[in-house]
């Protein structure tokens, strides 16, 4: 797979978060991590970034172990990261974010830009507005954005739905189905279990910090064990 995990014990420092779970994803593919509140979802996203005390297991992304690397080595091999809360600057516009999402780059990003703005509408419009301004939904569209400003070859989003309305739910997922068609494999946790589940080639339960199920979305979705205990039937 293109990026891995491989039976992730850890956690902040004090008892394992991580209990052995396992995650991957290949690109052009998108990969869900669900489960119950409190099972390791986001902590299992953030092992892979590199941002917790990895005490036994493996991250391997195109085939080198990046196990012991910074998160910022991280990025800078094609990793991108949109946290749940506080990804935007909002004391910037729109334009403005999507720039310090480039920061890295050496070359010239308009083209990138403008693949944004086709991507986003809503953000060519309001680029000159603050990013504080806009609302939930539009935040989020500005976040995925920034990630997207680096030319990532993983995308990963810790619950990009969170607090959204259903008809902005649908059209971020629309867009996250538009981004794997340019061949980047998408990581995600995602509250909306069943949703999300219907857009992922890959899906992982999580239970206290070990994987309960692992198999196809379609699959899950089909499974009664599944739909009993984690989609409400």
């Amino acid at each position: 797979m293109y990026l891995e995990a491989e039976n992730l014990i850890g956690g902040y420092g004090g008892a394992d978060i991580l209990k052995g779970c396992s995650l991957g994803v290949e690109k052009g593919e998108i990969a869900v991590i669900v489960g119950p509140n409190g099972a390791g979802k986001s902590t299992a996203m953030k092992a892979m970034l590199g941002m917790l005390d990895i005490r036994e297991g493996s991250v391997v992304l195109n085939g080198e172990d990046i196990t012991r690397l910074s998160p910022q080595d991280r990025i800078a091999k094609g990793v991108a990261f949109v946290p749940q809360t506080a990804n935007v600057f909002t004391g910037m516009s729109v334009e403005e974010n999507l720039e310090m999402g480039a920061f890295l780059r050496t070359d010239d990003f308009t083209g990138t830009m403008e693949e944004i703005y086709t991507l986003f509408p809503i953000l060519k419009e309001k680029r000159r507005q603050m990013a504080g301004e806009l609302s939930g939904g539009q935040r989020q569209q500005v976040a995925v954005g920034r990630a997207l400003m680096t030319q990532p070859s993983v995308l990963m989003l810790d619950e990009p739905t969170a607090g959204v309305s259903p008809i902005v739910m649908d059209e971020l997922f629309d867009r996250i189905l538009e981004i794997r068609e340019t061949g980047v494999a998408i990581l995600m946790v995602e509250q909306n279990a069943r949703q999300a589940l219907n857009i992922a080639d890959r899906g992982y339960v999580l239970v206290t910090g070990e994987n309960r199920f692992t198999d196809t979305g379609e699959a899950l979705l089909a499974d009664p064990e599944v739909r009993k205990s984690f989609l409400g039937g």
